[in-house]
């Protein structure tokens, strides 16, 4: 019997692609699966995903503003409809399992899953857990994680150390070297270091790194 799987994580491309890695593996696993996603209205996962192959539902989800609480009025009201959107999709597709990869995108559903008893699995990308995996995990079937440090903020007995989903793209043969530094405009003669904050990136790593090159 051909399996249903619902995927949702989203807001920056750190929880989009791992996601979008995880449903082209399950679809050479189980080519006749089903997978649809469900991101947040607005954000970049409504074309990303459609853009890789797969369906999308959004939901009317939004972050908490940590800096400007006020502003989030009106997050618990935006919800309770996305948990209402999520039970009647839930309902409609019965999936097997509903995977998240974390974000507030994926909070509604996984959420829902879980009250309506549909086994779910975490992804958590870093080595410092988010806020939306944490509390999801306590009640997800499996936690994977892509570092061991991670593991402590998970129930011990349902982490599994799985590294991070990475595209396809990624595991075949590069690029030469010195052709991607001529095409960047860099003098492929010198040495060229890359810098990669996490998320929507790292500000205290980039003034590190500035100060002390």
């Amino acid at each position: 019997m051909a399996k249903t799987f619902i995927i949702s994580g989203g807001g920056t491309g750190g929880h989009i692609f791992p996601a979008v890695s995880i449903a082209n593996a399950l679809k050479k696993r189980h080519p006749q699966a089903t997978i649809h996603f469900v991101g947040a209205l607005g954000k970049m996962e409504m074309t990303k995903v459609p853009d890789a192959g797969f369906p999308i539902t959004g939901v009317p989800i939004a972050g908490i503003n940590r800096k400007k609480p006020w502003k989030s009025w009106n997050v618990p009201f935006k919800l309770l409809i996305a948990l209402s959107r999520c039970r009647k999709l839930l309902k409609s597709m019965r999936p097997d399992a509903v995977i998240g990869t974390g974000g507030y995108a994926s909070g509604p559903v996984l959420l829902m899953a879980q009250r309506m008893g549909i086994p779910t699995i975490v992804q958590e990308q870093n080595s410092y857990a988010g806020i939306t995996n944490i509390r999801l995990g306590k009640k997800a079937q499996f936690i994977c994680t892509a570092y061991e440090n991670a593991a402590r903020f998970f129930p011990s007995d349902r982490v599994r150390l799985t590294g991070n989903p990475i595209r396809e793209v990624f595991t075949k043969a590069l690029p030469n070297q010195n052709t991607c530094k001529e095409q960047l405009g860099f003098n492929p003669s010198k040495k060229l270091l890359l810098v990669l904050g996490g998320s929507l990136g790292a500000r205290a790593i980039n003034k590190q790194i500035a100060k002390n090159l």
